[in-house]
């Protein structure tokens, strides 16, 4: 966990990076159409490109802090133990769940390789995106793994 926990740190201070990217983007393209008339030409793309990398870029540090939406509804009042393994099972299920992601998302992203795949206006190549989130996806896959594996149900982030 001495690797994962900085992976998955460096991987979301990146999507804070895009996002700030994105806003600064879109302050520059806003007051660009109400001030001068001109916008930035693609804006949209480069925004819809960068958001879903900083999406899964986001994914692993969530799931190092077990951010994840939990409904214990059903068992709250069930033992520490049931919980604990109900709790791995959903781990593996989520580690399950990011390993197909991840390895369509690698699929997706060498076909857009090969097929040149681009945005519309700007001809921006999509296999780039791909690039970022495959490994964002895998990185929760593996994280997800060992929280299953150590069974532990707290957050794997060390306390501040």
């Amino acid at each position: 966990m001495n690797l994962l926990t900085p992976l998955a740190k460096a991987c979301a201070i990146l999507a804070g990076v895009l996002l700030t990217f994105i806003t600064l983007m879109t302050c520059v393209s806003l007051i660009g159409r109400n001030t001068i008339g001109q916008t930035l030409v693609g804006d949209f793309e480069l925004t819809g490109v960068a958001a879903g990398a900083a999406i899964s870029l986001f994914l692993p540090w969530c799931q190092i802090r077990r951010g994840h939406i939990i409904v214990d509804f059903f068992t709250a009042k069930a033992s520490e133990g049931t919980r604990n393994g109900l709790d791995r099972i959903g781990l593996l299920c989520t580690a399950l769940l990011f390993g197909v992601l991840a390895w369509r998302t690698g699929i997706g992203g060498w076909d857009a390789w090969e097929t040149k795949s681009g945005t519309m206006m700007l001809g921006f190549p999509e296999w780039l995106v791909y690039l970022v989130m495959t490994p964002a996806l895998a990185l929760t896959t593996m994280i997800a793994l060992w929280q299953a594996a150590i069974g532990h149900t707290a957050s794997l982030e060390h306390p501040a």
